[in-house]
């Protein structure tokens, strides 16, 4: 969705609002982390510099490429940055964009109508975290270049050439010093930039890696926009009407596209976004959405006698069910609870939202009657599973956190009731389980074993899931309560230990668990309680000495230490059942040699997550075979 320019563009808009000091001794203040996320975060920065020309209608393509040496470079056909001299800094404005903190169009309200990026601290912080960058401006027929290390300037900005277009290139190689990892992953890209591409229709973004024999590239072009997002979202599901359901407008100069479309499954996917910067918490924007939707549809109900009068109104999460929406708006002024973006303040947003949509849906709704019904229809079926719900899930509540007369039966407790010290271990099957109850620490280590595999809460409404007993289990034993219930303070444990085989039936067994902390309990994951234990592949004895290796390639240091001949004997652990109390104590339980991976989710693509687990857990088997099949290379150590 294009905007108008909003006045003049050059050297004297890009305002100075502070300097470029303490990024590089406090990175994480500014790009969240110097882990692998942050290292995308300096390739979205740039990116959303050329996103925020394509706003402004001066910009319709932009190329990405990681090149071999990993450095990154970006490209887009905009205006180019000015090259003119800012007379508060007495420097060209490019200069200035790229080595002061808070300088850019954003600010003075002349540049740019609307704007992503991180509070305008973009460019500089990028320029800042890496060990150089170079920028080159096409603009007014000439090429412009100047080059920074560490965000120091190298040379005065230059001219170098002649040129028949306008735009910016921007290079950057990101510091080692700075970086726990500086190798850029090409999915963790293609998943940002596709999503960038369907928020702003119109737009070509290419992502090209130079680092293969072969170069892999990828384009994103979607001129339907977040309609082709929704599509993109539903396209493993089952929509239960052919249309997708879109409302654009403005109101006090906010620009609001809705899309949305309901599939026959049970799970809401509703993404918001503001400026196209994900907005994971949602606000006030997503308020009047829901609003909105619930409204406009209790009305029609009423109206056309599919609910009676006497009859309670369909709540938000009833009308929800099965659907997948997509709410972006493009706003001047935002206003974000918080540095990192997560959440919408503006009132005015939740006024703009509710008023589109309520408008343009009860004109759809009027024209298609039949989708309509529809909708209407499953969300009278999802009201009466709701009902059915509350019943089973009081079934799950606890009394109080120490009243340990209503934990299920299976489950052996620790003696620890402090939660910051304790952990439980889900554990596949009895007999691994018996193991683990007799290896515990039986202080601070509880063990809830499950038997075979828990219902897929994919395919499932909450009624079912509640009364499904090793759901139920689980649900006592956390002592958080479910869906509208959940209370992360009641948590009984501070780390949730999935511990299954490493087979395949072990690997399915812990995906049908995350499917359902994911879909259920998702604040267990954000707040970083889920793990997965890593139980060793191999046991490796020679001369009464025991090693155990977690993967191949660790068996075969091991081999290469002690030596490869008749004296090993080499055992492959097929489950955990296998091992003894001792054995499993000792490399998958002790807090000193065990080795856990925490689940962790990236709020900046919670959309791929949805459609991830909607393909490994859904009903459709042809997208499920086709996503193994594209990622069976990256599986190390599975049995077959």
């Amino acid at each position: 969705m294009g905007t108008e320019v909003n006045g003049e563009y050059g050297a004297d808009q890009i305002q100075i609002l502070e300097g470029l000091e303490a990024v590089r001794k406090r990175p994480g203040m500014y790009i969240g982390s110097t882990s692998i996320r942050g290292l995308h975060h300096l390739v979205y920065e740039i990116v959303d510099n050329s996103i925020d020309e394509v706003l402004a209608g001066r910009c319709t393509e932009i190329q990405v490429t990681i090149q071999k040496d990993n450095s990154v470079k970006v490209v887009d056909n905009g205006h180019g940055i000015p090259i003119g001299i800012n007379h508060k800094a007495g420097r060209p404005a490019v200069e200035v964009v790229f080595t002061v903190l808070h300088a850019g169009g954003k600010f003075g309200g002349g540049g740019y109508k609307v704007s992503g990026g991180l509070h305008g601290v973009g460019a500089s912080v990028v320029n800042a975290l890496s060990e150089w960058l170079e920028v080159i401006v096409h603009q007014d027929g000439k090429m412009y270049q100047q080059r920074y290390e560490r965000g120091n300037v190298m040379y005065p900005l230059r001219e170098i050439g002649a040129t028949d277009h306008t735009g910016t290139e921007v290079t950057f190689l990101p510091d080692k010093d700075i970086f726990e990892e500086t190798d850029f992953d090409f999915d963790t890209l293609r998943q940002r930039l596709r999503e960038m591409a369907f928020l702003t229709k119109g737009v070509k973004i290419t992502l090209t890696d130079e680092r293969l024999e072969e170069p892999k590239v990828r384009e994103f072009h979607y001129e339907g926009g977040i309609k082709e997002y929704v599509s993109y979202l539903n396209r493993h599901k089952d929509p239960l009407y052919e249309q997708i359901i879109y409302c654009e407008g403005q109101r006090e100069d906010i620009l609001v596209e809705v899309a949305m479309q309901h599939n026959s499954s049970y799970q809401e996917g509703t993404y918001s976004f503001v400026n196209n910067i994900t907005t994971p918490e949602g606000g006030t924007h997503l308020t009047g959405f829901r609003n909105a939707l619930t409204k406009t549809f209790n009305d029609y109900a009423k109206k056309n006698k599919i609910l009676k009068e006497n009859e309670a109104n369909l709540t938000g999460e009833d009308i929800r069910e099965g659907l997948s929406a997509i709410v972006s708006i493009k706003i001047g002024e935002p206003q974000f609870e918080g540095q990192t973006k997560q959440k919408l303040g503006n009132s005015e947003a939740k006024r703009a939202v509710e008023s589109v949509m309520t408008e343009q849906l009860t004109y759809f709704l009027e024209q298609n009657p039949s989708v309509a019904r529809i909708i209407c229809d499953k969300a009278v079926l999802a009201q009466r599973a709701r009902d059915a719900a509350r019943k089973a899930r009081d079934l799950t509540r606890r009394k109080t956190a120490l009243d340990s007369t209503s934990l299920p039966g299976k489950l052996a407790d620790c003696s620890d009731k402090n939660p910051k010290n304790c952990e439980i271990y889900i554990v596949e099957g009895d007999s691994a389980g018996g193991s683990a109850k007799t290896a515990r620490n039986r202080a601070t280590q509880a063990i809830l074993p499950l038997r075979g595999k828990i219902l897929n809460v994919e395919k499932s409404r909450l009624d079912k899931i509640l009364v499904n007993n090793e759901i139920k289990s689980m649900i006592t034993a956390f002592g958080t309560g479910i869906g509208e219930d959940f209370d992360i303070n009641k948590l009984r444990y501070n780390k949730i230990v999935i511990m299954t085989d490493a087979d395949v039936d072990g690997a399915h067994i812990a995906t049908l668990m995350l499917t359902f902390l994911y879909r259920f309990m998702p604040e267990l994951i954000r707040q970083g309680h889920v793990y997965l234990a890593q139980p060793p592949l191999f046991k490796v004895e020679r001369n009464k000495k025991v090693y155990y290796a977690y993967d191949d390639i660790e068996l075969g240091n091991i081999l290469r230490e002690i030596g490869r001949d008749g004296n090993n004997k080499i055992q492959r652990y097929k489950g955990l059942g296998e091992m003894d109390a001792d054995q499993l104590w000792e490399t998958t339980m002790d807090p000193e040699k065990r080795i856990l991976l925490r689940v962790m989710i990236d709020e900046e693509s919670e959309s791929e997550i949805d459609v991830v687990f909607n393909t490994l857990m859904g009903d459709k088997v042809e997208p499920r075979r086709e996503f193994i099949e594209e990622n069976a290379r990256y599986v190390k150590n599975l049995d077959i």
